[in-house]
């Protein structure tokens, strides 16, 4: 299972991440007091939904034999108090019933999911 460590110093905002052997930078952008350095928190969560949405939609084409050609996965968040997610699938080399197949199988990937179910996270200290 995924597992990762994120550390702040005191560099205002920029966060360091190691996730399994990659590692990335986080930080808020100079309008919020950061330095612009990397992802955002909600850029990391977009990033998150379209890798998973854009992987799960190829490997699925792929078992179907089907000839995707490319596909781009738009994200926008939406809102302040209520949030939103809004979705866009671009697709090239399928037909229209290949395409809405792959957005019926867009809303059942494992990240999608797993925002749309909500998560318990527990938090302890050491």
């Amino acid at each position: 299972m995924a597992q990762g460590i994120a550390r702040i110093g005191k560099d205002k905002y920029r966060t360091e991440i190691h996730v399994g052997d990659h590692d990335l930078v986080a930080d808020e952008p100079p309008a919020l007091g950061g330095q612009g350095a990397g992802f955002a928190p909600y850029d990391l969560l977009l990033a998150s939904l379209g890798a998973c949405t854009a992987i799960t939609l190829r490997m699925y084409a792929d078992r179907k034999g089907w000839p995707l050609e490319s596909l781009e996965v738009g994200l926008r968040l939406h809102g302040v108090e209520e949030r939103r997610i809004a979705r866009t699938l671009t697709i090239a080399g399928l037909d229209e019933e290949q395409k809405v197949r792959m957005a019926d199988i867009a809303e059942r990937t494992p990240v999608t999911l797993t925002l749309k179910n909500g998560l318990p996270i527990d938090t302890r200290l050491t």
